[in-house]
C-alpha cells in the first residue's frame, strides 16, 4: 500500500511552535517515502474555534512551504459519516446512551465505571453515547519509542464518541477520517499518546487494520507546559517564516550547516526531505526548543 500521511489542525488559533514541528515531521515522514500528505481541518468543536482560524492555518503551512495533496477535508463537513457509524453500534449493542455527568464519574473514583452499560436507555435527551471496549488497548508499538503503555484503568473504560452536548467525539472522527482518507500513517505529537490506545480500539471495534503511529517530541516550556493554542503559544511568524522553519528542523534533529541555512524556503524543505531520519529524533518525547535564529 502507498504512503499516506496527514496533518489535521483544529481550528482554535493559529499555528505555533508545536504545531510546526508536528507539521513538518508528518511533511518529512510522507515525503521521504514518496507518498501523499494530507491536510485535514479538525473544526468538530465551534464554541472552542477562532473566526478565520482555518483560513489562516493553510496559509501559514503555503508560507512555510508546506504543500498538500489532494483536496483539504473539513470535518465539519462529515457529520453524516460519524452519525451513520454511532446509529449503527447504537443498533447492534455495540454503543450505547450514558447520562453520568462528570461530576459523578470524577466522585467514583475518576474513571467511568459503565454505570449506563445495561440500563438500555433509549431517550438521546442529555445523553453521551459510549462504545463498549470490548478489546482493551494497554500498550502498542510506537515505530520510534517501541513499546507504549496506556494506564490500565483508561484502557478499560468505556469511552465517549458523542458527546452530551451533541458534538462527536475527537477519537471517532479521526478514526472514521483516517480510513475513509486510506491514511496509513500518523504521525503526530507526543501529547496524543494516551487517545492511541482509544483509536486502537475503534479500529478493532470497526474490523479495520489500524495505521501505525510515530510520536514526534513535544515542545515544551521552562516550566513543563505543552506549547499549545490553550497555554498562549506565540503563532509562528508568515511573513518572514525561515527562522522558525531552521529552529522546528534543529528540534526534529536535523544537522543544519551553513550552506543549508544560508538556502531559499523551498530548497530547506527539499534538503530536508532528501535526509529525513527516523534515527535523528532526539529520544525524549519532551523537550524545551531553544530558538537560536530569532524566533518568539
Amino acid at each position: 500500500m502507498s504512503y499516506v500521511g496527514r496533518f489535521a489542525p483544529s481550528p482554535s488559533g493559529p499555528l505555533h511552535f508545536g504545531s510546526l514541528v508536528a507539521a513538518l515531521g508528518s511533511y518529512f515522514q510522507a515525503k521521504s517515502q514518496q507518498g501523499k500528505w494530507l491536510v485535514r481541518i479538525e473544526d468538530l468543536d465551534p464554541p472552542r474555534e477562532m473566526p478565520g482560524a482555518a483560513e489562516l492555518i493553510l496559509q501559514t503551512l503555503r508560507a512555510y512551504g508546506l504543500h498538500w495533496d489532494d483536496e483539504v477535508v473539513y470535518q465539519s463537513q462529515r457529520h453524516s459519516l460519524y452519525q451513520r457509524q454511532i446509529d449503527q453500534w447504537l443498533e447492534s449493542g455495540l454503543a450505547y446512551y450514558c447520562q453520568c455527568t462528570r461530576k459523578q464519574i470524577k466522585l467514583a473514583g475518576g474513571y467511568y465505571q459503565g454505570t449506563c452499560r445495561s440500563k438500555r436507555l433509549e431517550n438521546p435527551a442529555d445523553c453521551a453515547v459510549r462504545l463498549r471496549v470490548e478489546h482493551p488497548i494497554e500498550s502498542f508499538l510506537d515505530i520510534k519509542h517501541g513499546s507504549m503503555t496506556i494506564p490500565s484503568a483508561l484502557a478499560h473504560e468505556d469511552f465517549i464518541i458523542k458527546r452530551r452536548d451533541g458534538l462527536f467525539a475527537y477519537n471517532l472522527a479521526v478514526v472514521l477520517d483516517d480510513i475513509d482518507q486510506n491514511v496509513t500513517q500518523v504521525v503526530r505529537g507526543a501529547d496524543l499518546i494516551e487517545p492511541t490506545g482509544r483509536q486502537i480500539s475503534l479500529y478493532r471495534a470497526l474490523g479495520t487494520p489500524e495505521v501505525s503511529y510515530l510520536h514526534l517530541p513535544l515542545a515544551i516550556d521552562d516550566n513543563g507546559n505543552k506549547l499549545s493554542k490553550q497555554n498562549h503559544a506565540p503563532a509562528i511568524e508568515i511573513s518572514n517564516p525561515k527562522p522558525a522553519l531552521l529552529d522546528a528542523m534543529a528540534f526534529l534533529g536535523f544537522k543544519l550547516n551553513t550552506s543549508v541555512r544560508a538556502a531559499d524556503l523551498d530548497e530547506i524543505i527539499h534538503w530536508g526531505t532528501r535526509h529525513w531520519q527516523l534515527n535523528q529524533l532526539p529520544p525524549s518525547i519532551e523537550i524545551t526548543p531553544r530558538f537560536s535564529n530569532g524566533a518568539t
